[in-house]
């Protein structure tokens, strides 16, 4: 049965004390009125890890995650962080592939696949992202351009490992470009990615499988997002440094 998942990407944000607050307020708001069984991920920067983890503690429905991963398993990698690392200071989940980790830093989609084999083999489920340009968008080609993707990143992967991974679809046009993508827009890829997934893996591992929606997704209209039958929660960005509409994203399944 798939799960509903809202993961906080906290991105480079945050000082310390700062976290700790916001960290602090979350975990407050959700203990007074959150009684779904949506999960939360919070995802912090690097430093943020283990004093977040020490708040959280055993807090139902909470869990803590990494922005990344290296693609090396250990070694003379200055400034690098291995899974086995994440995975010793209590980390659950591992952010693999965000659009900015593809843009910015030239991520392949064969240094991805070794990160999630990485994350799976140290016990972190993978939160896999995938997504399209406004120029691909615009093109048209954005369906099999993010099908690639995944074949590419996830489908050398066993039946049982896939079944540990979360998908997240980032349409990339739609953030802080002016353009809004629709929830019909989100349920139609979310939609295609399943039946891509399927047709490797079957519908039962399809059908289990969290996709998250990370474009933009905020109090208002993360309701109607989530009201789509293959959005299944969302990988927040910007709204997940205000605890209140984190938790309002939270409760809106």
């Amino acid at each position: 049965m798939r799960k509903k998942i809202v993961a906080g990407n906290w991105k480079m944000n945050m000082t310390f004390e700062e976290g700790q607050t916001l960290t602090s307020e979350i975990l407050n708001i959700m203990k007074d009125e959150h009684s779904g069984d949506a999960i939360a991920v919070l995802n912090p920067p690097l430093p943020h890890i283990f004093p977040v983890k020490k708040l959280v503690g055993e807090a139902k429905g909470v869990f803590i995650g990494a922005q990344n991963c290296s693609d090396k398993e250990a070694g003379a990698f200055t400034g690098e962080v291995s899974a086995k690392i994440l995975a010793s200071f209590g980390v659950q989940y591992v952010i693999i592939g965000h659009s900015e980790r593809r843009e910015y830093f030239k991520e392949s989609n064969e240094m991805l696949a070794a990160k999630v084999k990485l994350a799976l083999a140290n016990g972190l489920i993978p939160i896999f992202c995938c997504g399209e340009s406004l120029e691909i968008r615009t093109a048209g080609t954005h369906e099999p351009n993010v099908k690639f993707q995944l074949t590419e990143g996830l489908f050398d992967l066993s039946p049982e490992d896939f079944a540990k991974i979360v998908i997240a679809y980032e349409p990339i046009w739609a953030i802080g470009t002016g353009k809004t993508a629709s929830s019909e827009e989100a349920q139609d890829m979310h939609a295609a990615l399943r039946r891509h997934v399927a047709s490797k893996y079957g519908k039962d591992v399809a059908g289990n499988t969290s996709i998250l929606y990370g474009g933009s997704c905020n109090p208002k209209n993360a309701q109607e997002l989530f009201s789509k039958p293959d959005v299944d929660g969302g990988l927040i960005g910007g709204a997940s440094l205000k605890s209140r509409d984190f938790v309002d994203i939270i409760k809106s399944f």
